[in-house]
Order: C-alpha cells, then structure tokens, then sequence
C-alpha cells in the first residue's frame, strides 16, 4: 500500500519578554511529521526534526513538505536519519519539497542524508523561493546504494531537482546502467556519494561577500581528505554551491558540516549549533 502523505510547516516571528522568538506551527497529513519545537540557540532560531515512521519511502508513495517564513523568521529544519528509497516494483515514489521565505527569514534545510537502494525508482524535488532580504543555507547528501553491505547501485533510475527560481535549476538523472556518468571522471568518478552544499540570497551578494563565502568554503575544503574531489563556485551572483564526492557518507557530511559552520559565522555573525540528533 502506497502512501501520500504531507507536512505544512509555518514559522513567524514573535516577542517574547522583549526578546525575538521564531514559532513554528505544523499540520500533517499521514505519516510524515515534526518533533516539538527546540531551542538551542536561543528563543530566535526555531530547530525543527521531520520524523517519518515507516523509514523510507517505496514505490507509489508520495511526500510533500511545505516549508513558509514570515519576515526574519529564522528556522533550522533537519532529520533523525537518512531518508530511504527502496526498490520499486514499478512505480516511482517522490518526495517534494517547497519552500518559501519573506524578506529578512532565514531557512537551514539540513537533512541527513538520502539513500537509493538498488532497484529505486525515486524522485526528490527541492524548490526554494527566496523574497529580496531572505536568505538560506541548505545542502543535500544522496548514497547510492550501501557498498559497505555488499548491495551495491546496480538497477534503478533516480531523479534529483535543486531550484531556486531565475536564480539556479539543477536536474539530474543517475540510472545506474549509465557506466559513463557513475564511473568516468567527468562524473561520479567512481564515487557513490555525492553532497551539494548552498548558500542563496533573495538578492545577489555583493562582490565582497560573495568572495568571503567562497574563501570560507575553500580554507575549509584545504587540507581535507576530499579536497582533490570538492569544489566550490558561485553559480549566479546570489548562490554559492559546494560540491564533493565521496566513497562514503561520513566524510562528505563531515566536510559539508565544518562549511555549514564556517559560513554561518561569515554570513549571519552565528556560531554553529549542531542539532542534537545529529550525535544520537
């Protein structure tokens, strides 16, 4: 039995004795939902984990998360673990993400990471929408299958859309018959992780700013042990992208979370505060 389910997640910005606070309100259809609200950081910066029950998604199911910000609302959203598609026995199953921030709000979408098993049929669509003044760090992780368990990508089609609207569209394809893209060192080069770091602005970054997020990225990158298949670029004047390939997730989320930090201090003057699940 396939299942559909949705999440609305809603964040507006309050007072609190004085103080700004970042209140959260969600509304689930199915098995998709949010944990309480935490606060590590502060009464400004809601964290948020999406819990999914069933643990994976198979083929006919359907998720659709829809994230809103009101201005300078500040949200971090992110997983207890990884979101796992599993063998399909024809149909596709999707999750779809969207995401739309007011001036001044800030998103961190953080997700662990995204596991195609052998034999998937999966799409996973992102789409943010940044108004001038928002601003957000996202990133996404994707394994194909578990090499370390011996059940390696070798049948299956996934699909991976990243889009911020005029700003930057990224569509991929990996089938796992194309030996070409998952094995040439134009591609994957043999990898089977791959992790895609952003920053994106409603409004292009001024040339100093940019340079600084750049820089930040690349002292990190140096010296890492991913560093001769990690790269950062600004794919338009208000998006700044990491990429890295891995032959395993724990580095590349390694690399991608000490990049997360030191942009968070670049950009917003923020020390980094690992959501909890992330050491359980």
């Amino acid at each position: 039995m396939a299942w559909h389910g949705s999440l609305s997640l809603a964040y507006r910005r309050d007072e609190l004795r004085g103080a700004p606070r970042t209140v959260s309100h969600d509304r689930h259809d199915g098995p998709l939902r949010v944990l309480a609200s935490l606060y590590p950081e502060g009464s400004a910066i809601c964290h948020n984990v999406l819990v999914h029950p069933p643990g994976g998604l198979v083929g006919g199911d359907v998720l659709a998360i829809d994230i809103t910000l009101d201005p300078d609302a500040h949200a971090l959203v992110t997983t207890p673990g990884a979101t796992r598609f599993y063998r399909s026995t024809g149909e596709t199953a999707t999750q779809r993400l969207h995401a739309a921030l007011a001036g001044g709000a800030r998103l961190e979408w953080l997700p662990l990471e995204t596991i195609a098993y052998s034999g998937c049929l999966g799409e996973n669509l992102m789409r943010f929408e940044l108004a001038p003044g928002a601003e957000m760090i996202g990133w996404d992780l994707l394994a194909l299958g578990l090499p370390a368990s011996d059940q390696a990508f070798v049948r299956g089609r996934f699909t991976q859309q990243i889009e911020l609207p005029g700003r930057w569209l990224e569509r991929g394809v990996i089938d796992a018959l194309d030996t070409r893209l998952l094995d040439s060192p134009l591609g994957w080069a043999g990898h089977r992780v791959m992790g895609t770091l952003w920053f994106a602005a409603g409004r292009s970054l001024t040339g100093a700013r940019r340079e600084a997020l750049l820089a930040a990225a690349r002292e990190v990158s140096e010296g890492d042990a991913l560093q001769r298949t990690s790269g950062a670029t600004a794919v338009h004047d208000g998006v700044i992208v990491l990429r890295v390939l891995a032959p395993r997730v724990e580095p590349a989320v390694a690399l991608l979370t000490r990049v997360w930090a030191a942009w968070r201090r670049e950009a917003w003057q923020l020390a980094a505060t690992p959501p909890r699940v992330w050491r359980t």
